[in-house]
């Protein structure tokens, strides 16, 4: 599916908007705290890299312990006239999911019109960290954002083994089911990346 850009225009206004007024307290803040960083994953981070589906809400992290203000959802309408919602996810946790341990180091900046990155700095999970991020819970939206990533050339195969299972490492629990998942992730970015190679 290709990007509507009206849409993806009218979103990226939300986007913005929620995270403005995450970091309209930050303007006071002691320079020896910033930048605040905030990591983002799930349907906002598919969003900007592949403009594939549209995310109700904003899956985030921080690299300070941080006070949310309140007022974090944004209505917009979409391309076609639609209502819409963005809102900021506060029961977003990234512990329970498979992620590597430089997932956040590895992060992507994302430049946002009006936020100086030198106070509160946006980052997207980079591809591969964030198809090893669907991996855990690998449901039907999960299987299609790996394979959306892999379609476009994103991820690839070798690299998405490769970082799971290094993510692996650092975590306990059924780590048979993960290793099944993985081989599950890789076969449908294999899939994916196939399909599109042929439809060139």
């Amino acid at each position: 599916m290709s990007p509507d850009p009206a849409a993806r225009k009218e979103y990226v206004a939300a986007f913005r908007e929620v995270v403005s007024r995450i970091a309209a307290p930050l303007a006071g803040a002691p320079k020896r705290q910033l930048p605040v960083r905030m990591y983002v994953a799930g349907g906002a981070a598919m969003h900007f890299y592949t403009g594939e589906r549209i995310s109700e809400d904003v899956d985030a992290v921080f690299s300070h312990r941080f006070a949310l203000p309140e007022n974090l959802e944004v209505s917009y309408r979409d391309a076609d006239g639609a209502a819409r919602l963005l809102y900021f996810d506060r029961q977003y946790n990234d512990t329970f999911g498979l992620l590597h341990e430089a997932a956040h180091d590895d992060s992507v900046p994302l430049a946002i019109d009006g936020i100086d990155p030198a106070v509160f700095e946006v980052r997207l999970l980079a591809p591969v960290d964030l198809a090893v991020s669907k991996i855990a819970r690998l449901s039907d939206q999960d299987r299609g954002d790996i394979a959306a990533l892999a379609r476009r050339g994103l991820v690839t195969t070798r690299a998405l083994r490769r970082r799971a299972e290094e993510a692996m490492g650092g975590y306990v629990g059924d780590l048979d089911r993960l290793r099944t998942s993985i081989d599950i992730a890789c076969r449908i970015a294999e899939d994916a990346a196939h399909g599109a190679r042929r439809r060139r």
